[in-house]
């Protein structure tokens, strides 16, 4: 993908026209709920899940209403990098992309969405098993596109989901 400012404009919004209005609800009502306290519900927490990886649902739902609270409140107040993500992934059912999706919810200008699809369209080989220091660099790379291309971090996830799911 030639990862100019005008594809990704266009590969980002050939993404919201293909998207259910319940995908985008869940986006903008989570980054809202967020934007005013530091935790989620269990019944937000599996929207969450569901909305990243469905197939989990039955282990979101294993993971009771304090440990949510408690494990993302500390997450989201954590300094620590290594602690932020791997608090989410004691949760049941929570792996690299999905804890990526509630970091990025809380903190849209500083964390990506990890996906299959938008490491394709970077030409990037994904491991076996994600691990810290690989979703570090993601992160990194998305954000120095995001400070080249003069665009939002949402925006460029969208074109690289989106491209690999027309050309992969």
């Amino acid at each position: 993908m030639l990862l100019s400012q005008e594809n990704v404009k266009n590969y980002s919004a050939r993404y919201d026209d293909g998207s259910s209005q319940s995908d985008k609800v869940t986006e903008q009502r989570i980054k809202a709920v967020l934007t005013k306290r530091s935790f989620l519900t269990k019944s937000e927490f599996v929207e969450v899940g569901e909305w990243k990886s469905p197939r989990q649902r039955k282990r979101y739902l294993n993971n009771s209403e304090e440990d949510v609270q408690e494990i993302i409140n500390a997450s989201l107040f954590h300094r620590s990098e290594r602690a932020k993500i791997g608090y989410l992934l004691a949760l049941d059912g929570v792996s690299y992309p999905v804890a990526s999706v509630i970091l990025h919810f809380a903190f849209p200008d500083r964390y990506s969405i990890l996906d299959f699809r938008a490491l394709w369209s970077l030409g990037w080989e994904g491991p076996t098993n994600y691990n810290f220091e690989f979703w570090q660099k993601y992160c990194r790379r998305i954000q120095q596109l995001s400070k080249d291309l003069k665009l939002p971090i949402r925006t460029i996830d969208k074109a690289l989901w989106q491209y690999s799911k027309e050309n992969q």
